[in-house]
């Protein structure tokens, strides 16, 4: 049986080395981890964000332990931050688990103070003239947040307040953790040493695509690559791990998992000899000055605030392999890779080239009972191909960024940034390429008495004896290139109104009407409508 804590090291402060209870163990370090990334399940689609990483991971670790006969409490250093305990579950025990903690109590200056309050503490002072260290004993008054107080046999004094170099040298404490803690009672029938499995859900995980596609010189194909960026927010990293990532929204309900205590900064106050209505001077000792972060000895704990400005991003050419995992997507690396604490990282998703895609541009016509005209507003336009292994792909998509960028001659120049839903096999893939100011669309509001000798034909459906038009438009594409292009107008309808009357073909798509037009190049092509609403809807119209 082994039973250590390790010590800690800090400016200002000592600490002996703890003793921990016979009936604490120490599990050793991992010698397998696999971390499975879940997607935030409400982030919009983009980029993530390494300051509010919402998603959440499973997490295994294969340990080994050596336990002995009968009851003991058994710890797993370096757990997630942000592990939930509940999830947590341990196979390969002989014994019974008998309880769970988190142990978020981590050491720090001030968790010391705080856990010593009442307690001996020996006082180390420096005398500078002659270079010896002076010791004295006493207890602690105060703990951090109100500035330190020392009562010894001299006397009762603030934390350096004497102007000589001061230190405390602590006791052991057997409460505090160096690392974060999951610990777990267990009664063991007798002496055991095995391997075993500890697997939970942690909390400030996440992943996203990023795709990057270029778009040929005449437009009609695209090559297509794409990144898998993971990122961990946590305090502590994952090395060599089996990593993988789960595509699709996973039914999980919100919520939070206390903090890791790291501890206040230490306040030094001092009231100067001249007056007490003077201002105190303020030494923080958590948030080190400039000449403390000059020591090699910087507290752990101040050192690992400071990577929170130096989150970097790291890139690797591993490709992931897809695979099904029920009505999710599962995608594995399949090398090893390390998942740094604060760090974000990338790795290769896909690689296609040559996917034919059509350009289309379109409007969307929001046909409402009353209202005027509406200016002219430019066209969407879209790349479109379908995710098949015929078009070079064939693999479902998940959600993420995509970068398209145009080819100028041997330049290769940013078009769009948009956003990529989930796309499954045999789906439609529609790339958002923003508005095109040479496709202008217009919509006018027409009057509903209609000359009879120019009555528009019935769309697929409509009867002639039972048709009675309600409103009436009129909408007009024109298209200032040099090239014929195919348009696809689609309109929303009230609640309960249909098409009855169209001069164009009329087709549905998503349970929606929509005309598919040509509009030839330096032309504008008009299209025309009527709408019957519900008896109901008329009658609640003002």
């Amino acid at each position: 049986m082994r039973a250590t804590t390790p010590a800690f090291a800090m400016v200002g402060l000592a600490i002996a080395a703890p003793q921990v209870r016979a009936a604490d163990v120490l599990a050793d370090p991992p010698s397998d981890l696999i971390v499975t990334v879940y997607r935030a399940p409400h982030r919009d689609l983009g980029s993530i964000n390494l300051d509010d990483l919402r998603g959440f991971a499973l997490i295994s670790e294969t340990r080994t332990v050596h336990l002995p006969a009968g009851k003991s409490r058994l710890r797993f250093e370096g757990v997630a931050d942000g592990i939930e305990p509940a999830s947590a579950i341990i196979t390969g025990l002989q014994g019974a688990v008998i309880e769970k903690n988190r142990d978020a109590r981590l050491l720090s200056p001030s968790a010391l103070i705080a856990s010593t309050l009442g307690k001996p503490v020996e006082l180390l002072r420096t005398i500078r003239k002659t270079g010896k260290t002076e010791r004295l004993t006493g207890t602690l008054n105060s703990d951090a947040e109100g500035g330190v107080v020392f009562q010894s046999a001299q006397g009762i004094e603030a934390l350096r307040c004497s102007g000589l170099p001061e230190t405390f040298s602590f006791a052991p404490v057997a409460d505090l953790s160096a690392r974060p803690t999951l610990s777990v009672e267990v009664r063991n029938p007798r002496a055991q040493t095995t391997q075993v499995t500890l697997s939970y859900l942690a909390r400030r995980f996440d992943w996203a695509a990023d795709y990057s596609a270029t778009l040929s010189a005449d437009g009609k194909s695209v090559d297509l690559g794409a990144w898998v960026t993971l990122a961990n927010a946590n305090g502590v990293g994952f090395p060599s791990a089996h990593t993988q990532v789960v595509a699709g929204r996973v039914n999980r309900e919100d919520g939070e998992v206390d903090p890791i205590d790291i501890g206040a900064p230490i306040l030094a106050q001092c009231w100067p000899q001249g007056s007490t209505s003077d201002l105190p001077m303020i030494v923080t000792l958590g948030d080190l000055s400039l000449d403390e972060l000059k020591s090699p000895a910087s507290p752990p704990m101040a050192m690992a605030k400071r990577e929170l400005s130096l989150l970097g991003a790291v890139v690797t050419s591993n490709k992931v392999q897809q695979e099904q995992l029920g009505d999710l997507k599962l995608y594995r690396v399949p090398e090893r890779t390390t998942l740094a604490s604060r760090q974000s990282k990338q790795v290769r998703l896909l690689d296609r080239s040559g996917i034919p895609v059509n350009t289309v541009y379109g409007a969307e016509v929001n046909v409402a009972e009353e209202g005027g005209d509406s200016a002219s507003t430019p066209a969407y336009r879209l790349l479109r191909t379908q995710n098949t292994a015929a078009n070079h792909l064939g693999l479902p998509l998940p959600s993420g960024s995509v970068a398209v960028f145009g080819t100028v001659g041997n330049q290769r120049l940013l078009e769009q940034e948009s956003g990529l839903r989930d796309i499954a096999v045999e789906e439609e893939l529609e790339i958002d390429m923003g508005v095109s100011p040479d496709v202008q669309v217009t919509v006018v509001k027409e009057k509903v008495a209609i000359d009879p000798h120019a009555v528009l034909p019935l769309v697929p459906g409509a009867s002639l004896r039972s048709e009675k038009v309600q409103s009436a438009g009129r909408v007009a594409i024109s298209n200032a290139r040099a090239t014929d292009i195919q348009f696809e107008l689609r309109l929303r309808l009230p609640e309960g109104a249909r098409m009855v009357r169209a001069d164009h073909a009329l087709g549905t798509k998503n349970g929606r009407p929509i005309f598919r037009l040509k509009v030839p190049a330096n032309e504008t092509v008009t299209v025309r409508y009527q709408v019957q609403h519900t008896a109901d809807r008329i009658l609640r119209t003002p």
